[in-house]
């Protein structure tokens, strides 16, 4: 079927050649449909032809997918000379030989029983393979997507399947990524040997790029196909070893071969797998850069998302870093923030604070918590947060009054989305301006209740009934508190992920906050905000916290630098 002369016969006399011949042969488009299936084919598949011809072969051969023979024909499509495999085929319980090749965009593919029992050992290519060997390679391609889909962090991806290749592929691996830009990007390593690692690490580490030893690698990259170095030409390797450790280093490692398998996802290239053999192991066989392909295919994916799942997070974090800028530094007010994610959602969350002067003199000061968390909340959270800084802003308004009118923005456009909020206002009147006191007016959308901090390690809560949660539609009147604030006085305003943290109970993590702060009453207020997380942030955060730090000083006193 691969030959290029034309044939004396017609079309009619080859297909009847075809449909009564022995050996089983099958055609497979670019798509993977079945074009064409002889009947000794159907019958060793156990189908008729009609179930199989113009059917996805995934699809009408279910048990195929994972196999050893799936790999080999992921690696036969990519190649473009005739490979051939022998195993122990578990579906059809024959053991077969299995020979493909693409010609014109279509894998041909034609196979024969192997004499034997089902089970029994046969040679290929100087390696012993059969029933066993296909229950191990089916274990290892298990463990391979089980290990990968574990984690959406891309370079403990890469590291993960480095790791399992090097494993039980080759003696060490390398899996290169392509950065955002199209340069290098991530790169990750393994030895099946510990004691190489280090070798492993000196060489890596130190060896140049681009001195036109990674020729193969390139190669692989822009073919999409496997490239195989069945020997290690050593002058090539000279130039990118720099030091006698780096050449030291690759001495030990005494690499003799290697195979390149490129990392496709989507329709894309953007990384490969290098397996490298060294010592008396041979290079790999067309069954072992099979299954390389099928490690490949399964380890791209999860890199993709993963590579996917970090460009979403790129862009919330850096909305949500536009949105949590510094804060102002006026009237005498010393005004810290700190913003710490929950681990389990990396970098992206619901809760937000925010501060800044109104046009009348007042400084305003919000903290806050969309109901939820990952990327939707944070965009929950800048339509909230633009919302209530624009309203705010434009009127000097009562804390009360400003969340009343967030109420009703929120159910006329019909957000739909609910937050709890505490909105504080600080104002000098001329009266108290002279007795260096300050006046402080909040009011609470279901929030926990600020803390104030006196200049002799006084700390308590700041009682007051914390109201409905913002868009609960209803648009009712809401109150204010009230309180003064001396030259020195610190109000700490939270949000729940600071005294939840650890699962401890609200009431606890109050107190807890309480005293801790007691301890900090001379602690700069950039301080104060750190030395609190550590000491009650101990280890992964459980959920997002968001912290407003804000410190009344006398008109002559000497600020922090």
């Amino acid at each position: 079927m691969s030959g290029s002369a034309a044939s004396p016969l017609g079309a009619e006399a080859l297909a009847t050649a075809l449909e009564v011949l022995p050996t089983p042969v099958a055609v497979l488009d670019a798509d993977w449909i079945i074009g064409y299936v002889n009947p000794a084919a159907a019958r060793l598949l156990d189908r008729s032809v009609d179930e199989l011809i113009g059917r996805d072969v995934r699809v009408a051969l279910p048990e195929l997918r994972g196999t050893a023979l799936h790999s080999f024909l992921l690696h036969a499509r990519s190649v473009g000379t005739p490979v051939t495999w022998s195993g122990y085929h578990p579906p059809s319980g024959r053991r077969l030989e299995v020979t493909a090749v693409v010609v014109d965009g279509l894998l041909q593919l034609s196979a024969r029983p192997v004499d034997g029992r089902p089970g029994e050992p046969v040679v290929d290519a100087g390696r012993t393979v059969g029933g066993a060997e296909d229950a191990a390679r089916l274990r290892f391609l298990a463990e391979v997507s089980e290990a990968m889909i574990a984690t959406l962090d891309t370079g403990e991806s890469a590291t993960r399947l480095a790791e399992l290749a090097a494993s039980r592929l080759c003696d060490w691996a390398v899996v290169a990524l392509a950065g955002e830009d199209g340069g290098p990007g991530e790169e990750a390593w393994a030895h099946r040997d510990p004691a190489r690692r280090a070798d492993l690490d000196a060489y890596v580490a130190g060896r140049l790029r681009n001195t036109g030893d990674d020729a193969a690698m390139v190669e692989a990259l822009l073919t999409g196909q496997p490239v195989q170095l069945t020997t290690i030409d050593q002058d090539l390797i000279a130039p990118s070893l720099p030091t006698e450790g780096v050449r030291a280093a690759w001495r030990r490692l005494d690499t003799t071969s290697c195979t390149i398998v490129p990392l496709r996802a989507r329709g894309e290239t953007f990384g490969a797998l290098a397996l490298l053999n060294g010592g008396d192991r041979p290079p790999h066989t067309e069954a072992e850069i099979a299954i390389a392909v099928e490690v490949a295919r399964r380890g791209a994916l999860a890199l993709d998302n993963a590579r996917l799942y970090g460009r979403q997070l790129k862009v919330a974090e850096t909305l949500q870093h536009s949105l949590l800028s510094p804060p102002p530094q006026t009237d005498e007010l010393e005004i810290a923030v700190r913003y710490r994610p929950a681990a389990v959602y990396q970098q992206v969350g619901g809760d937000w604070y925010d501060a800044f002067p109104q046009p009348d003199g007042g400084t305003l000061l919000v903290i806050g918590d969309v109901v939820g968390h990952d990327v939707d909340a944070a965009a929950a959270m800048g339509q909230i947060r633009s919302i209530l800084r624009g309203i705010a802003y434009d009127r000097p308004e009562s804390p009360a009054q400003v969340l009343t009118r967030v109420d009703r923005v929120l159910d006329g456009l019909h957000v739909g989305t609910m937050a709890t909020a505490l909105v504080a206002r600080i104002e000098r009147p001329a009266e108290r301006a002279r007795a260096g006191l300050r006046t402080l007016r909040w009011s609470s959308a279901g929030h926990l209740p600020p803390a104030l901090l006196r200049p002799d390690g006084t700390a308590q809560l700041l009682d007051s009934v914390p109201e409905r949660l913002l868009g609960a539609e209803c648009t009712a009147w809401r109150s204010n508190s009230e309180v003064t604030l001396h030259p020195g006085d610190t109000v700490v305003f939270y949000t729940d992920g600071l005294v939840e943290h650890g699962h401890s109970g609200i009431d606890d993590g109050l107190a807890r906050l309480c005293a801790e702060l007691a301890q900090l009453a001379a602690v700069p207020v950039e301080k104060l905000c750190d030395q609190l997380l550590d000491r009650i942030v101990t280890g992964r955060a459980d959920d997002d916290i968001a912290l407003l730090a804000v410190r009344a000083h006398p008109e002559d006193a000497v600020w922090p630098a």
